[in-house]
């Protein structure tokens, strides 16, 4: 087979293409199958948003054309290390079926703890038989598990397509975004993404903060911020990034809770009366999503930008008095000109629940993945893969 000529993300990085011949071979493909599932109508439990499942075919495909014996392997929720027949992979494996036919699906990977665990006898089991593996699944390339670390150690091994492309696209952010590039940020708490933070103001020309995590900065800036999520430990280091190298854009109003108020999906259903506030909010008073004034100056940012990438909703979205934040700014990114990448999560969630996921030129399928390798330009998935013994530049590569 050709390889193909890298863009310098990819460097080093073996791909579909520096695998030996497949044909007649057994492959493992870690996938990210960990998808939502609900019940259906006789009882029988289904996948309700098989996006994911759609992202890793490409790769499928490939190696099933090319005479490859494929078996895939996943994890799915949370079973904490031992088998619990709520997160049994017969709904993703009848649909992968529909979608994939031939390609075998192994049992839940977190049935054992070897895996979280990253034990080396359960790596060792786990590839017993197969003669190459791949991983195709960005987002869990952030952990350091069995399945993702372990393989490549043992198997000719290689990045699949989808993988691939988050390197170079996220990798592209990284080392030569065009100008101006624009971070929107959201989510309910700085500390998840507090060394993202640091690292977009060393690249980016502005950084746009809405959710919950902004109600902090403006804590840090000295607002009343009422019953707001605020992470008090953090409004320093809030106040530091404020005065960092780059803009911090945060929301000049907000639409608020009254005291007593429920949002969100809940029992009881959503109640409570909502206001549009300004930047100081009462006390009792929650701040559930920006304002539409916000709303306008963050639109009018994105649509300004050479660049965007959009990690977290604005608000809670899944209640509609507090979705039009994130409405907003997901027009405002599809209709940007500019190159616009989504990182996964919420975001993707909140843009295919909008209908717009078509819209925007790269959509992540790694959530917290996708923020650590931005954070530090590389996963330990990642440079697994580029130890293997078939990678490009390994002594034992073979040659180009």
């Amino acid at each position: 087979m050709t390889r193909p000529t890298r863009p310098a993300p990819l460097r080093g990085l073996p791909l579909l293409e520096d695998l030996p011949d497949v044909n007649g071979r057994k492959v493992l493909v870690r996938v990210d199958f960990n998808v939502p599932l609900e019940d259906g109508a006789d009882g029988v439990r289904l996948v309700s948003d098989d996006f994911r499942i759609r992202s890793a075919l490409p790769t499928l495909y490939w190696l099933r054309d090319h005479g490859a014996r494929v078996t895939a392997c996943s994890h799915l929720g949370r079973p904490e290390g031992a088998p619990n027949p709520e997160w049994a992979m017969d709904p993703v494996r009848d649909r992968l079926a529909e979608l994939c036919p031939g390609v075998a699906l192994t049992e839940n990977l977190r049935f054992d703890p070897g895996e979280k665990a990253n034990d080396p006898s359960f790596v060792h089991q786990l590839v017993e038989g197969f003669d190459a593996y791949v991983n195709e699944a960005f987002g869990v390339a952030h952990r350091a598990h069995a399945s993702v670390v372990g393989p490549p150690a043992l198997l000719p091994s290689a990045a699949g397509r989808q993988v691939a492309r988050e390197v170079e696209v996220l990798g592209g952010l990284l080392l030569d975004a065009d100008r101006p590039f624009v971070a929107v940020v959201g989510g309910s708490k700085v500390g998840d993404k507090l060394g993202v933070l640091r690292a977009l103001t060393r690249k980016v020309d502005a950084l746009v903060v809405g959710g919950a995590m902004a109600f902090t900065f403006l804590a840090a800036l000295g607002h009343e911020v009422g019953a707001s999520i605020v992470d008090v430990e953090l409004i320093e280091e809030c106040r530091r990034l404020l005065h960092g190298p780059v803009p911090v854009i945060l929301p000049a109003d907000v639409v608020a809770l009254e005291p007593g108020g429920v949002y969100g999906a809940c029992a009881e259903g959503p109640r409570g009366d909502t206001k549009v506030l300004g930047r100081d909010i009462p006390d009792g008073w929650i701040g559930l999503d920006i304002g539409p004034e916000s709303a306008d100056a963050f639109a009018e940012v994105i649509g300004s930008a050479g660049t965007v990438l959009w990690n977290g909703p604005m608000g809670a979205f899944e209640d509609d008095r507090f979705a039009s934040g994130t409405r907003r700014v997901a027009e405002a990114v599809a209709a940007c000109r500019g190159f616009t990448v989504v990182g996964g999560g919420d975001s993707a969630s909140a843009l295919d629940h909008l209908g717009m996921a078509d819209q925007v030129d790269f959509l992540s399928t790694g959530g917290g993945a996708s923020l650590q390798f931005i954070e530090h330009g590389d996963l330990p998935g990642l440079a697994a893969l580029r130890a293997a013994s078939n990678a490009p530049g390994h002594p034992d590569a073979r040659p180009a």
